[in-house]
């Protein structure tokens, strides 16, 4: 199913809350949405990707992720959140996940409205560069999800930044649209 951005709300909730995974517009690219756990498998069969890499969460807030994270969110990265900056921490149940809190009012919309991290990954597959031409999502992903929502081409977008804040200077892990300080960075 294709719909446009005015007129997906209540379906793309419907699916995820059903376990299903749609592709929709993001702060940055578009991106393949799922909710935490359940579609884990689903995603990874649709981009082709290994069990290695994980994927990041989209989240609803900073206390969020101060709930789900050993290290609160830190005072000197707060004017980047909301925003395209996805940082990986440790976190209470083991282990590390990345958490992005978006910027766009659709997507907040989105996460607020479920209640549980949703998984967000590039739309691609695996190994490859991620794609902006709507018809190009759509000829390669209609037939893998339960939606697509058409917000026209996103030229020229790169992806979020993505940093790890679990030691100081903070590691650069992928740079994208945001460029951070150096100072706030290892070298």
């Amino acid at each position: 199913m294709i719909l446009s951005k005015e007129d997906s709300f209540e379906e793309i909730i419907d699916i995820l809350e059903n376990n299903g995974v749609v592709i929709v517009p993001c702060d940055t690219i578009y991106g393949i949405l799922g909710k935490s756990p359940d579609t884990d498998s689903i995603i990874r069969s649709i981009k082709g990707r290994g069990e290695a890499k994980p994927f990041l969460h989209l989240i609803s807030s900073v206390i969020q992720f101060n709930n789900l994270s050993v290290i609160p969110f830190p005072e000197d990265l707060e004017q980047y959140w909301p925003g395209p900056l996805t940082v990986v921490t440790t976190v209470k149940k083991g282990g590390t996940i990345a958490y992005r809190l978006p910027a766009d009012p659709f997507l907040q919309d989105i996460v607020s409205h479920i209640e549980c991290p949703l998984y967000s990954t590039s739309v691609n597959t695996s190994g490859q560069k991620h794609l902006w031409k709507i018809n190009d999502i759509i000829d390669k992903f209609e037939n893998k999800v339960d939606l697509i929502v058409d917000d026209g081409d996103y030229e020229g977008r790169e992806p979020s930044t993505v940093i790890d804040i679990t030691s100081t200077p903070y590691k650069l892990i992928r740079q994208g649209v945001l460029k951070l300080p150096s100072q706030l960075l290892s070298q």
